[in-house]
Order: C-alpha cells, then structure tokens, then sequence
C-alpha cells in the first residue's frame, strides 16, 4: 500500500474513533473505543492518545476513560459559523419562534438523515431536544419527509431502503410502503405533519427549504405538544407559517447559488 494510501486509512481510522461516541455513553474505555471502531486495542490507544493530545478527547484520570473534548463544540461552532443557510436562517427562526410561541427548528438534509442546525426552544422542552446536532433517520421526522417529498420516487425509494428504521416511540411508523404514500401526499399540499414519531406527546409540522436546483437541503419545523393542541388547530395556525418560512429561505438558498 502506498503512503497516501496509508495515510488516507489512518485518517479515516481516527475520524472512526472519534465517532465512537454516541448519545448513550459520556465516556468510553479503550476496550469500548476499539470494539465500536472496528480496530485492535493498541490501535485505540494511539489514535485516543493523539485525539487527547489535540484537545479533541478528554481523559478522566481516575476512571482512565474517555470523553470528547471542547475541540468538538469549537468545530461545530466553526461549521455553523460558516454555513450560509444557517447564518440566513437564524433570524427567521428567531422571528417565527417569537410568532408562534412554539419549538422551532432547521434540520439539514444528508441522506438516509437529518441533523439540527438550529433550534429555539419553547417552554416545554427536555435536554436532548434542545441541543443542536442531533441526528435522526429522515422518515422519523417530518422536515424529512417534507424533504423527501421534493425528490423523485425512486430517490425516495432507494433512501428508505438504505434509512435505519428504528423505533423511538410505540406510535414509530416503520412500514416503508406506508411512509412512502404519506410522502406522495405531502407533494399535494407542500408541507409535513407528524404525530408522535420521535417524542410522545409531541406534533410537528415542516416545510423543505429548497436550493436553486429546487433540490432538497433544510427544512423548517414547527413543534407543539398534543396536551395543547387538536392535529386539525395545529395545522390551521402554523402549516402556512412553516412553508412561509421555507419558501423565503429558499429564494434566499438560490440567491446564494446563483451567486
């Protein structure tokens, strides 16, 4: 193997590593980093000790287990920061929050998955509902589905075939048949509406943000609790709000390509 072969291995080796940690766990031995990136012990031990070194880990000296490091926030910060749609994005998520009173958010499209960018919480929210960089399978949520709904159907097929369809709540829909008709049905009126698939309790509307190809790349959401609305209220007061929202960030996502 050549040496830009090698480096391009150790690299991807390393990015392994540090994907090692989920949601579930703050801190890893390195038994529990090799296992979960697919290499031997010795290996762990010299990508966690250079990963430490760089600030991208953190080590509990007592427990001798690892953590990520505040290098991680700062990279986040750092996309964030730079990213157009995001920096547009931000005011009218502010504006919309200040309107609607509701949990308003943009989800970036990748794939098989969504990944919040931006979040404003409203007065009933937990933790990891709050947070930016969560990650969920494109069909749990409704900004993926609005998503999914502005590509062809054998695009939609191909992403649900290759989408983890995992379970979140008991009310988790997983019949890809199923969700694939209810994204021919967004098609029809524009926007998404979800009962209760990522959060019990929780309803959620969305509308995609679309680049100048009219190609799929955010989507804006709007979330309430059941406890205080009807499906039929929440969609009457905040679906034209959502797709309002949306369509302007669109013209301002094709203003920036044309650019």
């Amino acid at each position: 193997m050549s040496r830009d072969a090698l480096l391009v291995q150790s690299l991807e080796r390393g990015l392994r590593v540090l994907e090692a940690w989920g949601d579930e766990r703050q801190h890893l031995s390195l038994a529990e980093v090799a296992a979960r990136a697919g290499i031997d012990k010795s290996a762990a031990q010299r990508f966690t000790h250079t990963l430490e070194r760089c600030g991208y880990l953190e080590k509990d000296d007592r427990t001798r287990r690892y953590g990520l490091g505040k290098k991680v926030l700062e990279r986040s910060y750092a996309y964030l920061r730079t990213n157009p749609l995001v920096e547009v994005a931000t005011p009218v998520l502010v504006e919309l929050r200040r309107i609607c009173g509701q949990h308003v958010k943009l989800s970036l499209f990748d794939d098989t998955t969504v990944i919040y960018a931006i979040r404003q919480q409203s007065d009933r929210e937990t933790f990891a509902a709050s947070i930016v960089g969560r990650r969920l399978p494109v069909q749990l949520t409704a900004g993926g589905r609005a998503m999914l709904a502005a590509l062809p159907d054998a695009t939609v097929a191909d992403i649900l075939g290759r989408a983890n369809m995992i379970m979140l709540t008991p009310r988790t829909q997983r019949d890809r048949a199923v969700i694939h008709d209810d994204i021919r049905a967004i098609r029809a009126v524009g926007y998404a509406m979800l009962e209760e698939q990522c959060l019990l309790g929780e309803i959620v509307v969305a509308a995609a943000v679309l680049d100048a190809d009219a190609r799929p790349v955010a989507a804006v959401h709007i979330a309430g609790s059941l406890g205080q609305w009807t499906r039929p209220d929440f969609e009457r007061q905040f679906a034209g709000l959502a797709l309002e929202a949306a369509n302007s960030l669109s013209r301002s996502a094709a203003c920036h390509d044309a650019a």
